[in-house]
């Protein structure tokens, strides 16, 4: 028996994974334990709880696994400086201590602080490292279960490499083409969703929940003046309009000349100009994804592909990919992130260095439904519950079940916690806010008193397998809310057609199908498909809620407010349940009312997080 820790840190998006054998048994990220949001810092609470739940001891892992080369990184920053000097000397005087003092001696910094983890470890020889894109690679076709696959991975930037296209087979992964920073997909959409006023690394979601409101009208200055495009799919971008190598801004007054406004503010309204320009980049986003596909088709390497690296969490790009059937499968990493870098950079070691033989099974979930984190017996959750002098009750399943159901009916939202913790950035059922789908007034009311953010925000619908061609044009499993599709036919509200006379945000209350909570303007949803094999409990509660209603879907959004992670705790579920306007909250089998609680700190706890 061996254990292998893979390791993301340093950048965004800090996590672990760990490795029994060959098999992912525990994977979390750092933020939902520090409670800060993206938390790039090294995962010491992450290591802490893996070894804890396992009763292990650093001495008694076979090899921690870094998820990318620093030394490599770091020659890329010195030569990007030196080739665009004197340009950037403020971020190069800014940036050099951090690297010289944290990141550039990562082997001793990473061994100093599992020391502090457990003062016994004592082997750095232990510590591997992998390279960045290698690590999302192995994220996806590893854990796809597929022999023999094309592999895509696009995103901001690893060492150097910003978009490589690879093959897998059996353990053997063979880099085939790469693209090199600068020109890169994921910096050429944060530098849109850093002009939109949006926050980068965590912003781009937003862009591509804006797009539908807008026109593509400024796709044809994109292509012209940004971003060269070459049919094999090949990008580069113009460098005059960015500034992301040599300053601490991703845009400059270039960029704002050439659409004619000034980069918008965060506190500014959204107009119908940031509209059509999120609408653009998104349909240029989805054009050189399209073209990279269609060459990786033509050059035969797999009818299989899998994708990993943020630009996968781009849900309305997989889509346009799934649906020009260019692949006979598609696998796309649910951490796609550098989060799921910890999980790659294992991999690589167990299946590249040491040669272990995959096992792989058909119709094998090998991420468990990516419901790979911390999870509370019902002594913890109980013992939480009377530590905060909550009020609550303990219920049998099938009336939790009937209890949840009426409230939602009646236009109640709760907050849903269950069993292991999901990892990635969707909530999948397990740290959920949910609510009724059919409510016209949901989308606002979860927007501006629950998430405590922007009105335009579109939710996800979480719908029975068994009931989804009744509702949506879609015809596979997507448990992991990576894909989009458009709501049927049949399910769209009498004159909803008559929405693309409007502009913008006229466009948000218009009556548009029966379930108007979870269709965005443009009759999409982002989908995740619930069975009784992927969240019995969640699709429990979806039957239930089905045969009371004729509707086999609920809203399910992430818990969590804006500005914090996703719920990890009873104890956090707790403090977000009353710092918002949730009615009821579960955890497990406990049940809780709001108007039964102690609101003492109620109101400060929202105010911190309330919109203007």
């Amino acid at each position: 028996m061996s254990f292998i820790l893979g390791i993301s840190a340093f950048y965004h998006d800090s996590a672990v994974a760990l490795f029994k054998n060959e098999n992912l048994i525990f994977a979390i990220q750092e933020e939902r334990l520090s409670r800060k949001k993206h938390d790039h810092r090294f995962p010491k609470n992450s290591i802490k709880l893996a070894l804890e739940k396992y009763n292990l001891k650093l001495n008694q892992i076979e090899a921690i696994v870094f998820y990318e080369k620093p030394l490599v990184k770091f020659d890329r920053l010195i030569e990007s400086y030196v080739h665009y000097a004197p340009r950037g000397i403020k971020s190069f005087l800014k940036s050099m201590p951090i690297w010289l003092k944290e990141k550039l001696y990562q082997k001793k910094i990473i061994c100093d602080e599992l020391k502090k983890i457990d003062s016994k470890f004592n082997d750095k020889n232990k510590i591997h490292f992998s390279e960045h894109h290698l690590s999302h690679a192995a994220s996806a076709f590893y854990s796809s279960n597929l022999e023999n696959a094309a592999i895509l991975v696009a995103d901001g930037v690893g060492e150097w490499v910003t978009t490589t296209i690879a093959h897998g087979k059996n353990n053997k992964i063979e880099v085939l083409e790469e693209l090199n920073f600068p020109h890169s997909l994921g910096l050429f959409y944060s530098a849109f969703t850093y002009y939109l006023g949006f926050k980068v690394n965590s912003g781009e979601y937003k862009v591509m929940g804006l797009a539908p409101y807008g026109i593509p009208k400024y796709s044809k200055l994109i292509k012209k003046n940004l971003i060269s495009i070459n049919e094999d799919g090949s990008f580069k971008l113009n460098m005059k309009y960015f500034s992301f190598v040599t300053d601490l801004k991703m845009t400059n007054k270039k960029f704002d000349n050439l659409f004619g406004k000034k980069r918008r503010d965060p506190n500014e309204n959204l107009e119908n100009f940031h509209f059509d320009v999120a609408a653009s980049v998104q349909v240029v986003l989805e054009e050189i994804l399209l073209l990279i596909c269609k060459k990786i088709k033509k050059m035969k390497i797999s009818d299989n592909l899998c994708l990993a690296g943020g630009v996968a969490l781009n849900c309305v790009a997989n889509s346009k990919i799934l649906n020009s059937n260019l692949f006979d499968e598609i696998y796309i990493q649910p951490a796609a992130g550098d989060a799921g870098g910890a999980i790659g950079a294992a991999q690589n070691y167990l299946f590249l260095e040491k040669k272990v033989k995959r096992n792989i099974e058909k119709n094998k979930e090998y991420m468990s439904f990516s419901y790979l984190g911390n999870e509370f017996t019902d002594h913890e959750i109980e013992r939480t519950l009377i530590d905060y002098n909550a009020e609550f009750e303990k219920l049998s399943e099938n009336i939790l079940y009937e209890k949840v159901s009426n409230l939602l009916i009646e236009g109640k939202i709760g907050g849903w916690f269950q069993g292991k913790m999901e990892f990635g950035p969707r909530s999948l059922g397990n740290r959920s806010i949910i609510g009724d789908p059919r409510s016209k007034d949901m989308q606002k009311k979860l927007n501006l008193k629950i998430k405590f953010r922007e009105s335009f925000r579109p939710f996800a619908p979480s719908i029975r397998i068994e009931n989804l061609k009744e509702w949506f044009l879609f015809y596979k499993e997507s448990p992991y809310m990576l894909y989009v599709s458009q709501i049927n036919e049949k399910k769209k509200s009498i004159g909803s057609d008559n929405i693309k006379n409007l502009q913008g945000l006229d466009k948000l209350y218009f009556d548009r199908s029966e379930i108007q909570a979870v269709t965005h303007v443009d009759f999409s949803a982002r989908l995740q498909t619930v069975s009784e094999s992927s969240n019995k409990r969640f699709h429990n509660l979806l039957s239930v809620f089905y045969e009371k209603t004729g509707c086999p879907i609920l809203v399910n959004t992430s818990f969590n407010v804006r500005g914090e992670p996703i719920v990890n705790s009873p104890e956090d579920a707790y403090n977000c349940f009353l710092g918002t306007d949730m009615d009821f909250l579960v955890i497990g089998n406990y049940f809780l009312q709001k108007n039964k609680q102690n609101q003492k700190y109620y109101n400060n706890y929202k105010d911190k997080f309330e919109l203007d």
